[in-house]
């Protein structure tokens, strides 16, 4: 009887084991995380008009109260952001996946082509990867770690 070896794949790796790719895949996600949502909750802060159009295709909220909600979700996206960097919480990547997910969809509902919301995938994608590197929650207590 001939034992079979399974043979892993030359590039395959295993990121349990290798420490250091982990935490540089982990980082690399982290970095890119902040600056999306850093850089939206800056133009979201300075009231940039597109997203105030897209505010108000998507809820109705126009106005002052839209300039109000606008600087609001500034302030929380940058302070995604900061999160990001400094303990990424799985609750917080879970938010910035659905919110990641919902402002690429306005994208097409205020009128842009479906294409703006196909090229903004990686503002869902990029919070979902490093959510599920850091492990899928299994219970309420891991949303906080």
């Amino acid at each position: 009887m001939v034992k079979k070896k399974n043979i892993a794949k030359k590039n395959n790796v295993n990121l349990k084991k290798d420490t250091t790719n982990y935490k540089a895949i982990e980082w690399i996600l982290r970095i890119a995380l902040f600056g999306e949502f850093f850089g939206h909750g800056i133009f979201a802060i300075q009231l940039k008009p597109r997203f105030l159009e897209m505010l108000a295709a998507f809820t109705g909220i126009t106005g002052v109260y839209a300039q109000y909600t606008m600087i609001t979700i500034g302030v929380f996206d940058i302070i995604i952001a900061i999160l990001a960097l400094v303990y990424p919480l799985r609750l917080m990547l879970i938010w910035a996946s659905i919110w990641g997910f919902l402002t690429a969809l306005a994208r097409p509902i205020a009128g842009d082509p479906v294409w703006d919301f196909v090229e903004r995938w990686a503002n869902w994608g990029i919070p979902l990867a490093l959510l599920y590197l850091r492990g899928l929650p299994k219970k309420i207590g891991d949303l906080f770690r």
